[in-house]
């Protein structure tokens, strides 16, 4: 079968082929050789649901979050700030196709849905309603929980769902992402009864996604204009190098030292490591902090040591002091990738293929990437990601690291060769 993101080609009769996927299901769950494969994204989904334990003849899904609850996500959430736009692009069009529209927090958890009150019906008997967690582990294969297991666009349709209950329905769902950290902030989902499945509503979500995406970066770059006109007279009144930042990092205005994007996330009462400032101590401001080195023009030199030994690994960053900051296996994989190409740095194409082996993880490792940058902010720079001048940094022995034995991404295997 087909293995992109479309469940159903167009002009395909989706009876029959609705039927062929019956089939398919039926005969991979008995054991039995499959009349056709199903799509490859479907089968990892269905791999992954039987690890986890889930039936394919599961009933109601566990019960959903009281309404506090899911007004306490909703209030949190991000994406409640381009509800607007979402339902712009979607709602009316989901009504005319017979679909509902929905949106998730990062966990899966459905915080609004909306569309005509036939087809809202339809999905209740499913447990399709506010406050159901609707990932992979708790309902199996469906087009929510696996966007965000693949962190990509997912169409299911029919029998491609791995909970039988769930055939006579379709969804398309496309993740969205904090467009300043690269953070999941939930799933935008159109779902309806099986016949409206359309490859076309691939792209409607997925446009409607990216307007919501640049909705947020330009709320964002309207927090930093008020953030630069409390930070421009500020800096003008310290004496030497410093910067302004939101609680992000990302730097609103800067005064005596090159400007940077971001800086690493400021905390209180810590530490922060800044190219050629050096430890700076987070001063808060209205809107955000001031970054200033603890002496005018230190220019203290920063050195960044990976003991990858530790449990878990960490970055070590040493300058007027020494700042910790734990590292994921992945983040630890990518410092080491970076810290060995020096100067030149590597694209994100290349780093993909150095811990996936392949160039279809860029998404993934952009927001791998813009994670890491949030905690080391600049110590880490781009275009390409490389690791800023001026920074020292330290290696373990890679031959005696069992992080790198342990290690199945291909570039990484290979230091360790």
């Amino acid at each position: 079968m087909d293995d992109g993101v479309c469940a159903v080609r167009p002009g395909v009769d989706l009876g029959r082929h609705a039927r062929l996927l019956a089939r398919v299901h039926d005969a991979l769950l008995a054991g039995d050789r499959p009349p056709a494969r199903p799509r490859e994204l479907v089968a990892r989904s269905w791999t992954r649901v039987r690890g986890q334990g889930v039936s394919p003849d599961l009933g109601d899904p566990p019960g959903p979050v009281a309404a506090e609850e899911v007004e306490r996500r909703r209030l949190r959430s991000p994406l409640a700030r381009v509800l607007p736009e979402l339902r712009a692009s979607l709602t009316s069009v989901a009504e005319d196709a017979r679909h509902v529209m929905v949106i998730t927090d990062a966990q899966g958890v459905l915080l609004w849905r909306e569309g005509p009150p036939k087809i809202r019906h339809h999905a209740d008997h499913l447990g399709f309603v506010e406050g159901v967690d609707w990932s992979e582990g708790v309902v199996g294969t469906n087009a929510i929980g696996t966007a965000l297991v693949e962190a990509a666009p997912v169409q299911i349709f029919s029998a491609e769902h791995f909970v039988r209950r769930q055939h006579a329905w379709t969804c398309t769902a496309c993740p969205v992402h904090d467009p300043r950290t690269g953070e999941l902030l939930g799933v935008v989902d159109v779902s309806g009864p099986a016949h409206t499945v359309h490859p076309t509503t691939v792209a409607l979500v997925c446009t409607a996604v990216k307007l919501a995406e640049s909705s947020l970066w330009r709320q964002h770059e309207g927090r930093l204009d008020a953030l630069r006109a409390v930070g421009a007279p500020l800096l003008a009144g310290i004496r030497g190098p410093g910067l302004v930042v939101d609680d992000h990092g990302w730097v609103a205005a800067a005064a005596g030292m090159p400007t940077l994007d971001r800086v690493p996330a400021p905390r209180q009462g810590e530490p922060l490591a800044v190219p050629r400032l050096g430890l700076c101590h987070p001063e808060p401001v209205p809107g955000g902090w001031l970054l200033r080195a603890p002496q005018p023009a230190t220019g203290a030199r920063l050195r960044l040591r990976l003991e990858l030994d530790h449990r878990p690994p960490r970055a070590v960053v040493e300058g007027t002091s020494v700042w910790l900051h734990p590292l994921s296996t992945r983040h630890a994989e990518l410092l080491l990738l970076l810290a060995r190409a020096g100067n030149a740095g590597m694209t994100g194409t290349e780093l993909s293929h150095a811990l996936y082996g392949d160039a279809q993880h860029l998404v993934t490792v952009r927001a791998e990437l813009s994670r890491l940058r949030r905690s080391l902010g600049g110590l880490l720079l781009a275009r390409p990601y490389r690791i800023a001048p001026g920074v020292d940094v330290q290696l373990p022995d890679l031959a005696e690291c069992p992080l790198l034995a342990r290690s199945t991404a291909p570039g990484v295997r290979a230091l360790f060769r």
